[in-house]
């Protein structure tokens, strides 16, 4: 079971988890935190799937935007994704194709919340190779 954060198009935040998520699947379940209730996920209405180590995270944490040659974050493309909504995602990303649903990234701070994140490609607004 991962342990998920999905971040709607529309502002909503889900948190729980998944065991049947699949970047070519259009559907998934969440197992939500909060009271366990089983919900079902239509990925084309999120804005991204953050895998992550825990919940709630560190909001005091601010996020490293370089990449520490020192530690590997593994295969692929330096990326900053640039979401509709102004927010950036900076890290290394694998799969992408503009015609499939998603992608995958790996944040390029090895400190991140994030373990991977799985970008909706409908809410992306630019993305520049670093």
């Amino acid at each position: 079971m991962n342990k998920i954060v999905a971040r709607f198009a529309d502002g909503r935040i889900l948190k729980g988890f998944t065991s049947d998520f699949a970047p070519d699947k259009k559907m998934f379940h969440l197992s939500r935190m909060a009271d366990h209730q089983v919900e079902i996920v239509n990925v084309e209405k999120l804005k991204a799937v953050f895998i992550v180590k825990e919940w709630g995270g560190n909001p005091e944490y601010r996020e490293s935007s370089d990449f520490d040659e020192s530690h590997t974050v593994g295969y692929g493309s330096r990326l900053k994704v640039v979401f509709r909504d102004g927010e950036e995602f900076i890290g290394v990303g694998m799969g992408y194709n503009p015609d499939r649903i998603g992608f995958f990234i790996t944040p390029c701070d090895p400190n991140s919340n994030t373990v991977r994140a799985f970008v909706v490609n409908d809410f992306v607004d630019h993305i520049e190779k670093l």
